[in-house]
């Protein structure tokens, strides 16, 4: 199945944001929520069970500038084996003007047993963008093995490469369990933000989860691993590092 969705959010005369365009296609249904402090607020809904083996999702994503856009889903996303064996994709792609916010906060992508899923992010941020992206992945569902899946972000920020990540798990990545990648850990993630209140914040490790800073821009990089989704979200929200300098 082949499906495209868009959204693209603008400032209007007060301040506001409003969505100058929002549509999308089954299993990609977006549901536009009540604002949240003159911020837009998009909930995408998925229509149908997947990404399914051969589906091919995607999503793009405009803020223009002085708009500020939130995206989440109602719950995880579970992606299943097809009967024809090809893989399942999804591609979602974000452009933030100057002054522009979007935050990306979806809830865990899950690799369930014999699933073979590439899921690859591409990200234009301008000058005085601010952007929260969040990615997490739980390898299999519960008592099962992880299947395939590879995880991708690509970053530009003010026309400059700002951060570049991949990761692949399951039984075609080599070594993907081993103390090198997850050490064992069943679910692994990251917290990208870009903005004032990333800028000049120090490298810091507690525990499974690390907070790096970007030499591309005013950026920090939050990842970690944990034994399940529910611990790997605490290591991921802000609440946690609050009070380290």
């Amino acid at each position: 199945m082949f499906a495209a969705a868009r959204v693209r959010a603008s400032p209007d005369r007060h301040g506001n944001t409003v969505l100058a365009d929002l549509h999308g296609e089954p299993p990609l249904v977006l549901r536009q929520v009540s604002d949240d402090h003159g911020a837009a607020v998009v909930y995408l809904v998925a229509g149908a069970a997947g990404p399914l083996g051969g589906d091919d999702l995607r999503l793009d994503i405009e803020v223009e500038a002085g708009a500020a856009l939130r995206v989440r889903t109602l719950a995880a996303s579970v992606a299943l084996p097809g009967r024809s064996g090809a893989p399942s994709r999804t591609r979602v792609r974000a452009l933030v003007h100057p002054g522009g916010s979007l935050d990306w906060l979806p809830e865990q992508l899950v690799a369930a047993a014999g699933c073979a899923h590439i899921s690859h992010a591409e990200i234009s941020l301008a000058a005085g963008a601010t952007l929260t992206w969040r990615e997490e992945l739980v390898c299999g569902r519960h008592a099962e093995p992880s299947g395939d899946a590879t995880v991708s972000m690509s970053v530009d920020h003010d026309g400059r490469a700002l951060l570049r990540q991949s990761l692949a798990v399951g039984p075609a990545a080599d070594g993907w369990a081993g103390p090198a990648v997850l050490g064992g850990a069943r679910a692994t993630g990251s917290l990208l933000q870009v903005g004032p209140a990333a800028a000049a914040l120090p490298p810091v490790v507690r525990g499974t989860a690390s907070r790096v800073p970007l030499a591309g821009g005013p950026a920090v990089l939050f990842t970690a691993t944990a034994d399940d989704a529910h611990t790997l979200r605490e290591h991921l929200t802000s609440e946690r590092w609050a009070g380290l300098p």
